[in-house]
Formats: structure tokens, C-alpha cells, sequence
């Protein structure tokens, strides 16, 4: 059912691209924005896992650059079932981790160096779970595209505010079409791909506490990472706002306007979910990794947190 929301979902961002096309440039301009959308999609299948990781400078990590970091991904790719993924790091302060990938064979895990010096070993491995579970679940393939086309849509709309606009017997709203276009279909886009994020989170969450065996742990992940997120500016996801469902966590700062509607479940309702299912008896507690996760010493920074 979530996939079927989910395809839903996706349909009506391509739909959304073609009403931002007819209110630009009319039947011709719908036209050209479904071959666009065809085209952005296609690009997007592909080339998924380049767009996310170049948005956010990721690095790729070696066991030998990364031991336990890259240790930690094998034994818990290995619970899950799953070819073991690139594993990635994005240089930032901000604690924070996303996975992407067209598909399981062609998957990468990326972490920020804030989140690998601010969680337990215990914490990490819950959120490295819950972006396999992403893997697992293909929505790394689901939640690029909706990126993409949300992000194409914004262009789109800001491309139709200079060129777009001329009145005729196919677009009899004219310039009052293209002023819609620039204020109300980027809004829209971020609430259908926010409705997407939604459906995804909680099983991610789920999964990625199965495959860690620790809900509480991921619990605990998830409430630091939203206390410094709210502190801490990334600044790759506010050049690129469209990226930030891909996060664990939103990793918006709040600061602009792009985080007026959250594209993540409320953090607490997620805590409070893995503390009920902890409840229940939860999977048992194994070990990850026997030893706590250091990321390559030029990725080290000094200062106070």
C-alpha cells in the first residue's frame, strides 16, 4: 500500500510539472514540461546516486581510510541481506546521514564527520541501519527522483517568471499563469515530496531497528541529531533544499522559508514509536562492532561542541 501511495505520489509531481508548463507557455508548454519530466526522470533513474552525493561533496572511505566506520556498514549490510553499499563521507558539522542509490547493487551510505564524532558506537550503527533499511526498501531510488523533479519543478517556476506569461487562446490566464506558477507550485512540490518522506520514515525506522537490534539506541540517534540539526547549518542541503528527505533527519536549519513545512514525521512521534516497540521486545542487542567508530584524521576538526 505504502508503495502504491508512494507511485501515487510520484504521478502527481510529474502532473504537477505539466500544470506549471500550460501555465507558463500553455498546451505547448505542457507538452515541452512532460518531455522535460520524462527526461529529468530518466536522468534521475541513472544518475541518482552522483546527483545526491555530488550535491553534498561525499567523499568515498576505504576500510583502510575508515576501518570501524567501514566495518560497521559490512556486518550490518550483512544482517540486512544487502550487497555491501559505498560508503561515504560528507565533511560537515552537522551530525547527519542519508543513503542513495538507483538500487541495492548500486547503493552508498554517506555520514557527515559531525555525526561520527557526536554519536555512540551503539547510536551510529542505528542510524547506518536505518539508511540500509532505505536500501532494502528501495526508497533511495524513490526519494531522488522526487528531488529531482521537485527541484526541476522550482526552476521551471522561476524560469516562467522571466519568459513566461504570453496570453493566448491556450493559456488564457497569461502573466497571472506564470505568477502562480512562481508562487504556488513550489509549494506544492515540497508538500508532495514531504507526503512521500513521510510514508518512508517510519519503516525505515523499524527495519533499522531490526537489523541493529537496538530501537532505543536509533532512538537516541534521532534525538541528538534533531538537537544539533536545529543548531548546526548545513550548508549543501540549504543550496539544495529538494535534498533534504533524503536525511535521517531534516538537516534545514529553519532559517529560510524551505523549512516552513517539515519534510520529516515530528522527531518525537518517531522516538516514541521505537521506545513502544523496545516495549514490546523489541530484537535482541547485538553488537555491531567491537570497537568505537573514528573517522580519517583529516576529517577531524577542532572546537568546542
Amino acid at each position: 500500500m505504502n508503495y502504491f501511495r508512494t507511485m501515487l505520489l510520484l504521478s502527481a509531481l510529474t502532473a504537477l510539472f505539466m500544470c506549471v508548463g500550460w501555465l507558463i507557455g500553455g498546451t505547448g508548454g505542457m507538452l515541452t514540461a512532460l518531455l522535460f519530466a520524462i527526461g529529468t526522470n530518466a536522468y534521475a533513474y541513472w544518475n541518482s546516486d552522483k546527483l545526491a552525493l555530488r550535491m553534498h561533496g561525499a567523499e568515498a572511505v576505504t576500510r583502510a581510510s575508515a576501518p570501524e566506520l567501514h566495518d560497521m556498514v559490512a556486518e550490518l549490510a550483512r544482517r540486512a541481506d544487502l550487497p555491501m553499499p559505498r560508503v561515504m563521507i560528507v565533511r560537515g558539522d552537522q551530525p547527519n546521514a542519508f543513503a542513495t542509490g538507483r538500487d541495492p547493487k548500486n547503493a552508498a551510505v554517506a555520514a557527515t564527520t559531525g555525526i561520527l564524532q557526536v554519536l555512540s558506537r551503539e547510536e551510529l550503527a542505528g542510524v547506518i541501519a536505518h539508511e540500509l533499511a532505505h536500501i532494502k526498501n528501495r526508497d533511495t531510488l524513490i526519494m531522488t527522483v522526487a528531488a529531482t523533479v521537485a527541484g526541476a519543478i522550482s526552476m521551471l517556476a522561476q524560469f516562467g517568471m522571466f519568459f513566461g506569461g504570453n496570453r493566448d487562446r491556450d493559456n488564457p490566464m497569461g502573466g497571472l499563469g506564470a505568477l502562480l506558477a512562481v508562487l504556488v507550485a513550489p509549494l506544492a512540490a515540497m508538500i508532495i515530496q514531504m507526503t512521500i518522506s513521510r510514508t518512508r520514515e517510519y519503516s525505515a525506522d523499524r527495519l533499522g531497528a531490526e537489523i541493529s537490534g537496538d530501537p532505543l539506541a536509533l532512538a537516541s540517534a534521532l534525538r541528538k541529531i534533531s538537537s544539533y540539526a536545529s543548531r548546526i547549518e548545513m550548508p549543501s542541503a540549504e543550496r539544495n533544499p529538494a535534498s533534504a528527505p533524503l536525511f535521517i533527519i531534516n538537516p534545514l536549519s529553519g532559517a529560510r522559508m524551505d523549512n516552513l513545512f517539515s519534510t520529516h514525521p515530528n522527531v518525537e512521534n518517531r522516538i516514541r514509536a521505537l521506545e513502544e516497540m523496545a516495549t514490546r521486545g523489541g530484537p535482541a542487542r547485538p553488537d555491531p562492532t567491537q570497537r568505537p567508530t573514528t573517522i580519517p584524521s583529516a576529517g577531524r576538526r577542532g572546537g568546542q561542541r
